[in-house]
């Protein structure tokens, strides 16, 4: 599991039973009231990492394939502050080195930067 800051509040992001998700905790109950999840058929997905950028606009990454002494693909997804994705989602296969992890970073002009 992953918590970040964002301009509304804290985001978490977590693995599942091979699908990646990611949602706003409520101060309140410290639940994630609508969890996302990533696009397409969840099988393999781990290690998410998110970024909110100033206008509350989410990078959400993922690794698939990966697995001990494995190296696997990174895939990501944008999407707008009101959850729903921005353009498509994009993959680099192979990109992920054998315990490789992705990391994100919301810059502040609102731009995003994908480490791998």
């Amino acid at each position: 599991m992953v918590l970040v800051e964002g301009p509304s509040g804290l985001l978490a992001a977590w693995e599942t039973e091979g699908q990646v998700y990611f949602g706003r905790v409520d101060p309140e109950t410290l639940c994630v009231p609508q969890p996302v999840a990533a696009p397409g058929v969840g099988r393999g997905r781990k290690h998410p990492v998110p970024a909110v950028n100033p206008r509350g606009e989410v990078l959400f990454a993922w690794t698939e394939g990966t697995g001990w002494q494995r190296g696997g693909d990174l895939v990501w997804q944008r999407y707008a502050a009101n959850g729903q994705p921005l353009g498509t989602l994009d993959r680099k296969p192979g990109a992920i080195a054998v315990w490789g992890l992705p990391a994100t970073l919301a810059t502040s002009d609102g731009d995003f930067l994908l480490y791998h």
